[in-house]
């Protein structure tokens, strides 16, 4: 049997149709419930030891199966009209619902009473949320399971009763027990690095964080502009945006950012967007030396490393060659996830995108993204900004204040939201603004510097080799070149050839190559090209054990109960990091379904006529060895749903799920 174009080939035995095979599902699924309500055995075929796809042909009499099928058999005739429909689902979902965790509990505890020293709530009776603790634990729905993995780990649950696994830990008048054990094996131990302190957030958004040397740079560009005639800072607005150049220490406000909204009143510097400063007071002027601009206040006895600038030879080197790198992916590249892959053996991994503006203004949100777990020992993470003046402040920030190995710039990012403003692949094209950036950022970093690119942004106009000595030159440490143009996405396959070129122009410069990695075979032809490591992305979405594949030179034929232990152990650490309550337990449900979105393409290695599986190859539909193995191959957006709901209980009667990716919710 001939295999379309672009479609995996699986063994005869397994494939099935569409119909066939949610058919499959529904009646196991219908099986399975009548099973659990009347405590019942399931019952065995006498075929067995066949397939599933021969034993559903064979079980065609069961009137079932022929109930549920028909159905599918009407709305697969429709899909006939129009053949097309599918290869038009392209691109994100961006009119997909927004549904908060907050959305799904309409009867939360005031935070008075949940947190502990926590003080009267100054609310009083106008407060929304209950005080009452009964009346909560009335209306509150019922407990998800019988063990809290926060109690068992550390002792504690810090969320008390509003916990979804809270009687594991209540006592009576809904006391909260503590482990003191556990608790004094974890005192002074932090699972989780690179906090946004609320003293640094309130002085983020009040613009009284000094960005000395960022300044200093600013300053010399703007100086070295002036002479050549040129714009060296940000926006429309040029030599104007660095009049904060000579701020000193005592006034830190006019050194802050504020970007976009009704924050934006009082910017002395352009907005990311390039947005002309509004006018400020004006100042009378008054000549400042070098000397005064860098003058600091300090306390106790003056060190070499107060005064004393490192040397490029003197930073601290980035010794990752020939290491496993996962990429920077954004929603699915969180904490928990990167935890599961450090298991399997990644050597190196790194934050999400994080945008410098918001980190500027402070958002917790965007500083989640920073947050670094324990285990994670070569750690990055990844900025995006357009202009040299956000990207430069941002880098000093993180410098002071978090603790990382590397600091990666994306200039990879294809995404319009950002390409239009000058980030992500543009800066490719935007020669001046790159090197102001690299260059700036270097001289602030007291950590290596790196950087992700492209191809180039069309199609069939390579850029790469001409960026990548002017990064070498610019004080880059390494580059990380996914072979696809911004034009191509991934609707071709990624260009190792070219690749290998980049590779050898880099040189001495470390390069690592991104771009369909699915399996060790993959690995070990991209280490043939002469790239310095390999970046894992997709690959290590659809299966996260790609890492020990590699490094142990075989093809895992994985069990579908030794995928489901890993989702139970990202369900851990999801509850661990977003927080046992309701709103936590929703957040791991989200992002546990936009990983589904993509394990679900993974094609178990017992079933394919031929190995390896490549990445671009679409799985058809077929039937797994087992129930689960099955059900885990469903591109249903409902499947997913039903898997979370092992593993997190029924969803809300309000949950509404659609992924990221228009590509990933085939129907």
């Amino acid at each position: 049997m001939e295999a379309a174009a672009g479609v995996a080939r699986i063994r005869a035995g397994y494939l099935s149709s569409k119909e066939q095979f949610h058919a499959y599902l529904k009646a196991e699924s219908r099986s399975q419930e009548i099973n659990r309500a009347d405590g019942e055995q399931e019952s065995t075929s006498n075929d067995q030891n066949e397939p599933p796809a021969k034993r559903l042909k064979l079980d065609s009499g069961d009137q079932v199966g022929k109930e549920e099928s028909q159905g599918e058999v009407e709305e697969g005739a429709r899909e006939k009209e129009e053949p097309r429909e599918r290869k038009r689902a392209r691109g994100q979902n961006k009119n997909r619902p927004c549904m908060k965790p907050t959305h799904y509990e309409k009867d939360r505890l005031c935070p008075s009473v949940t947190q502990e020293h926590a003080e009267n709530c100054r609310f009083g009776s106008q407060c929304r949320f209950l005080h009452d603790v009964g009346e909560y634990m009335a209306v509150k729905p019922a407990d998800l399971g019988d063990s809290c993995v926060l109690f068992q780990t550390f002792g504690k649950c810090i969320y008390g009763v509003t916990c979804r696994f809270a009687k594991t830990h209540l006592g009576e008048d809904y006391r909260n027990l503590v482990n003191e054990d556990l608790v004094k094996q974890w005192e002074g131990k932090s699972q989780v690095r690179n906090n946004l302190s609320k003293e640094l957030q309130q002085q983020l958004r009040k613009k009284k964080v000094c960005f000395e040397k960022a300044n200093k740079y600013l300053c010399h560009l703007a100086k070295a502009g002036s002479k050549g005639g040129n714009k060296a800072t940000s926006g429309s607005a040029g030599e104007k945006g660095v009049t904060n150049c000579t701020a000193s220490r005592s006034s830190p406000e006019s050194v802050g950012l504020k970007h976009h909204g009704e924050e934006a009143q009082d910017l002395q510097v352009p907005t990311e967007g390039g947005d002309a400063p509004k006018p400020v007071a004006p100042q009378s002027p008054r000549p400042t030396s070098e000397s005064e601009n860098s003058a600091v206040k300090t306390i106790g006895s003056v060190t070499d490393e107060d005064i004393v600038k490192l040397r490029p030879c003197e930073k601290k080197k980035l010794d990752i060659q020939g290491k496993l790198y996962l990429a920077p992916l954004t929603t699915c590249g969180n904490l928990p996830f990167r935890r599961i892959c450090k298991r399997f053996g990644a050597d190196v991994t790194c934050g999400e995108m994080a945008v410098c503006t918001n980190l500027l203004q402070g958002q917790s949100s965007e500083w989640a993204l920073l947050k670094r777990h324990c285990t994670e020992d070569l750690f990055g993470v990844q900025l995006e900004g357009a202009f040299p003046d956000t990207m430069t402040r941002c880098a000093e920030l993180l410098n002071q204040n978090i603790e990382v190995d590397f600091v990666d710039i994306n200039v990879g990012c294809p995404i319009d939201l950002v390409y239009k403003k000058g980030g992500g692949c543009a800066l490719m094209t935007r020669s001046n603004k790159f090197e102001q950036i690299v260059r700036g950022m270097n001289s602030v970093l007291d950590v290596p510097l790196t950087v992700k690119i492209r191809t180039g942004v069309q199609e069939k106009v390579n850029l790469a080799h001409k960026v990548i000595p002017n990064l070498r030159e610019w004080g880059a440490s390494m580059v990380t070149l996914h072979g696809r143009s911004r034009e191509q996405r991934y609707t071709k396959v990624a260009d190792w050839e070219y690749i290998a070129e980049c590779a050898k122009i880099a040189s001495p410069m470390p390069l690592f190559g991104n771009g369909d990695i699915l399996s060790y075979e993959d690995a070990n032809q991209a280490m043939q090209t002469g790239v310095s490591g390999i970046m894992i992305a997709r690959g290590a979405l659809i299966k996260p054990w790609i890492f020990t594949e590699i490094k142990e030179q075989r093809h895992w034929d994985i069990s579908s109960s030794e995928r489901f232990d890993i989702l139970k152990n990202f369900t851990n650490y999801g509850l661990e990091h977003w927080g046992s309550d309701t709103q936590g337990v929703e957040k791991t449900r989200k992002f546990m379904l936009e990983w589904l979105s993509f394990l679900c393409r993974y094609i178990p290695t017992g079933l394919l006529e031929y190995l390896p599986q490549k990445i671009n190859e679409r799985p058809p539909y077929y039937m797994g060895r087992d129930y689960l193995e099955t059900l885990m191959a469903s591109q249903n957006v409902d499947d997913w749903v039903k898997i979370s709901e092992m593993l997190l209980g029924p969803v809300p009667t309000n949950f509404t799920f659609l992924p990221k990716h228009k590509a990933n919710s085939y129907r």
